[in-house]
């Protein structure tokens, strides 16, 4: 096991109505509030009305209509607001997308050149504006972690930004707020988490208590994503997702590891800033034939293990096969939660930015230190394999 430091600033509010607790935490840091959300849904279940209700003896901006895959032009806009008004905290109201964009607008605010800087380099970020996270999805797992994603369209671009004081003050889990998130959005989010834990599960340099967190997280997701399908307002069920998404980035599940190359976010962080995919139906794509790709003597035993601790695949004495069984499982996983399965199901017309994308994926990304070592033309490969059905 190797060495470690874990920190988790983050002061968690988890369970029906705790809410109401909003307005204590948002005290400790002041009255001037930037609110942040995305589009209509926390108005329709009521949740804006109720925040502004608990935040009545604030005074309160608004940033709204943050995508989904966020872009720099809504943190410039959001770092202008805070100046303008002189921001104390900001307040995130949804899911991953509007807290990821919401730490840029933290940092940005206090930063005098282009938010989009910050992102390039993200060792110019300096001070920041504290972040209170209110979340509606579970998928991301961004109210316990330090980073976000970014995309700049215009550049074709889609990079992380991690600066330790983004890190989140307080963060509200109420899995009653995720009960009207549509089926294609609990799905893509449920995509997103077993990545999460997948990209730290496959490593070489391993150890038993990081791998007994991520095959119970794993084991998680795949038993309860149906039944909050096919239940959309079973609490146990939204619990259970919402805690693994914050379980999924907060570091507690590779302690102690070998590091990780987070490969298929290199990659699928390439598909989202050329056609502006929906990220966890990208990793659903991407992740199969990563792990195909990947195969080898070396790497077989622990695909298989996965196998066999994640859908209790019996193994048959043959690795290679037990291997590529526990690939097929996942693949009918994602088949069974209405995940794309290939390029076009995913709305990727052709093969034009194949070279372009396999190129990018190197720019952020060790995947020198993936389980496999990637080289470009195993990432072109898996590219270009996911527009075979």
């Amino acid at each position: 096991m190797q060495n470690f430091v874990w920190e988790t600033p983050a002061r968690v509010h988890f369970g029906k109505g705790v809410i109401e607790e909003l307005p204590e935490e948002v005290a400790r840091f002041g009255r001037r509030v930037l609110l942040a959300y995305g589009g209509g849904s926390i108005k329709r279940i009521g949740l804006y009305d109720k925040i502004r209700e608990l935040l009545k003896d604030c005074e309160i901006v608004e940033l709204t209509g943050i995508e989904p895959n966020p872009r720099v032009e809504s943190a410039r806009e959001g770092a202008k607001l805070c100046r303008e008004h002189d921001v104390d905290v900001i307040v995130s109201v949804g899911g991953g997308s509007v807290l990821d964009c919401s730490k840029l607008v933290a940092a940005a605010a206090k930063y005098d050149g282009d938010a989009w800087d910050l992102v390039e380099k993200n060792e110019l970020a300096g001070e920041c504006l504290p972040i209170i996270a209110v979340m509606t999805l579970a998928a991301t797992g961004s109210e316990l972690d330090a980073g976000a994603v970014i995309s700049n369209l215009g550049k074709k671009r889609k990079l992380p930004f991690m600066h330790g004081p983004t890190f989140p003050k307080a963060a509200f889990l109420d899995p009653t707020y995720s009960f009207t998130v549509p089926a294609w959005h609990t799905a893509c989010g449920a995509s997103d988490i077993l990545s999460h834990v997948m990209e730290q599960y496959f490593v070489l340099d391993a150890n038993p208590i990081a791998d007994g967190f991520c095959e119970t997280m794993m084991r998680v997701v795949v038993e309860e994503t149906p039944v909050a399908l096919t239940e959309p307002d079973n609490y146990d069920a939204r619990a259970a997702l919402m805690w693994a998404s914050s379980w999924g980035c907060n570091g507690l599940l590779s302690l102690g590891n070998g590091p990780s190359a987070w490969a298929c976010h290199a990659i699928e962080h390439e598909i989202s800033a050329y056609y502006d995919v929906t990220h966890g139906a990208g990793l659903a794509v991407v992740t199969p034939r990563w792990l195909r790709r990947s195969m080898t003597a070396e790497t077989a035993p622990r695909i298989a293990h996965f196998g066999a601790r994640v859908f209790d695949l019996a193994p048959t004495g043959d690795v290679m096969e037990d291997a590529e069984r526990a690939v097929r499982a996942l693949e009918a996983f994602y088949a069974k939660i209405g995940m794309p399965a290939d390029m076009e199901a995913l709305g990727v017309p052709d093969t034009e930015n194949v070279d372009a994308m396999a190129e990018g994926a190197f720019t952020a990304f060790p995947l020198h230190l993936a389980m496999k070592p990637l080289e470009r033309e195993d990432v072109k490969a898996i590219l270009l394999d996911a527009f075979r059905k």
